[in-house]
């Protein structure tokens, strides 16, 4: 067995994703991307692991000036433009936008035109998706 590494850190951390994945209604197969990304991205992955670990973003990764506080809050504008309300209810699933924030920060930095582009448009119905 010379040679195998076995990280229990990360599949405890990757157990977490798909329990919050599924509390957030998102298919197993969208968390094993997001893992896949995170695995790439060591920093964001250290985020991630921040917010399981508090609840909170530490907020210490930035890319194009916005930080995952950023990109919650963006999410968080979305849900309540989509659903035509002037704020979240109980019913929104706030982990959902969570993982979403953070799938959103690593699409950002694949490309960063077309989200820079998003979070700094209007919040028009027009531009949602």
């Amino acid at each position: 067995m010379n040679g195998i590494l076995y990280d229990a850190r990360k599949v405890k951390v990757y157990e977490c994703l798909c329990r919050l994945g599924e509390y957030a209604g998102q298919p197993v197969e969208w968390c094993n991307e997001l893992w896949t990304d995170l695995l790439n991205d060591t920093e964001v992955y250290d985020e991630f692991v921040y917010y399981l670990e508090h609840h909170s973003f530490e907020d210490r990764v930035k890319f194009c000036g916005y930080g995952l506080t950023d990109m919650f809050v963006w999410q968080m504008d979305r849900y309540n433009l989509f659903h035509d309300s002037g704020k979240n209810t109980d019913m929104c699933n706030k982990e959902g936008m969570v993982l979403r924030a953070f799938r959103t920060m690593l699409n950002m930095k694949k490309d960063p035109d077309t989200y820079r582009r998003r979070l700094e448009e209007g919040p028009g119905m027009d531009r949602m998706f």
